[in-house]
């Protein structure tokens, strides 16, 4: 008996000690869930915002609209704040910044919204929307203020003139947000020689061309553009000075009495040379006669010459020289013109050019026919004939 209650006495200190702190865990868990429910409660009582505010992007000048959306607000106050400069723009109802641009609007209590019209890029940055809780609650949104880009004259070349065989450097600046992309291409889209390769556009802000060519000569666009329209150009004109040089597709010349000839001469030059015609006595050739006309067409820097010599006469056979000058230099060059020799067979060549034949001049050989050539069997059944006539005598 007394084993058993002594094992009694010992157990029933232990389960009543473990009853104890059942009892108080449990009373424990109860308050927690009752403090967490009114926590939670609480928390609902507060206001929420219903979404983030957006980021926005726009283009300088235009107007800007930052948008804050509060449920549940109650009570309490909405605030604009400019973070970067850490600037009260608004509060509630009432705007406090002194930036006439700046104002405010709002929609059932819940929707606060921030105008800015006319933005500038200082205008660009985080914007702040506040509520007076305690602790404060707020949500962030960052203006993006984007510019086109423009080309700063003062520091972009002009139009510019340069000898043959030097280097030249064109430079375009532009300015704009985000920085703008430059390239260089010819107005009229064709490619050029650049660094030893045919290329049709040049990226960056200088184009630098060594020893440039009459064939560089051309208006060149500077490109600027950086997503934001309107992109923009400015046209440079590049001119190449060199003295003038002169070709020639045929210097011989044939015509018969009584043809009409043209003489052709092709010159290059700039500045533009002055063009005209000498007789071989040196005597300048004027236009507009009976006798003589000169046309010269324009193509850039270069240019054709032509002679037309009229209802050719004995007298106007000879050396004709077509002259090119301009500031840097002067050339000529020189063109014969010859008779056509008749051989008697229906041809006629040019004597220092034989056996080119020549078509024969219309109406010659009238008998045969114009354009005719008397034949070697025609020719030998003549002299048989001719021979028989003889010995009948």
């Amino acid at each position: 008996m007394l084993p058993a209650l002594l094992v009694l006495a010992l157990v029933l200190p232990v389960l009543l000690l473990t009853d104890h702190v059942d009892g108080r865990r449990a009373r424990n868990v109860e308050s927690n869930s009752i403090a967490a429910q009114g926590d939670f409660n609480h928390e609902m009582s507060f206001p929420r915002f219903a979404e983030n505010i957006s980021n926005v992007t726009v283009t300088v000048g235009r107007d800007a609209l930052l948008a804050c959306v509060v449920d549940n607000l109650r009570g309490f106050k909405v605030a604009w704040v400019r973070v970067d400069t850490q600037t009260i723009l608004s509060i509630h109802h009432n705007v406090i910044t002194q930036n006439p641009r700046i104002t405010l609007s709002h929609n059932d209590h819940r929707s606060w919204y921030l105008h800015i019209r006319n933005v500038q890029e200082t205008d660009r940055g985080w914007y702040m929307c506040q509520v007076n809780t305690d602790p404060m609650r707020s949500r962030k949104g960052y203006l993006q203020v984007v510019v086109p880009p423009s080309i700063v004259d003062r520091e972009t070349s002009s139009d510019m003139v340069v000898l043959e065989s030097t280097n030249v450097s064109l430079t375009c600046k532009a300015t704009g947000y985000p920085e703008p992309y430059v390239m260089w291409r010819r107005e009229d889209g064709e490619n050029y020689r650049y660094n030893g390769e045919n290329v049709n556009v040049v990226d960056g802000e200088v184009l630098f061309i060594t020893k440039v060519s009459r064939l560089h000569m051309a208006n060149y666009l500077c490109i600027a553009s950086n997503g934001v329209p309107p992109s923009i150009s400015k046209r440079v004109q590049l001119r190449v000075q060199f003295p003038p040089m002169l070709t020639i597709p045929n210097q011989l010349e044939g015509a018969y009495v009584g043809q009409d000839v043209a003489l052709e001469c092709h010159t290059e030059a700039f500045p533009t040379s002055i063009n005209y015609w000498t007789t071989e006595r040196g005597d300048m050739i004027i236009s507009g006669s009976d006798k003589y006309e000169a046309v010269s067409v324009d193509n850039g820097y270069k240019k054709y010459m032509m002679l037309k010599i009229r209802n050719v006469a004995q007298t106007d056979f000879g050396s004709y020289k077509c002259v090119a000058k301009n500031s840097l230099g002067e050339t000529d060059g020189v063109i014969k013109l010859e008779e056509y020799d008749y051989e008697g067979d229906g041809e006629f060549t040019l004597p220092s050019h034989r056996p080119s034949v020549i078509r024969e001049p219309p109406g010659a050989y009238s008998g045969i026919g114009t354009g005719s050539k008397i034949s070697p069997s025609a020719t030998f059944t003549a002299l048989v004939v001719y021979a028989l006539v003889l010995c009948l005598r």
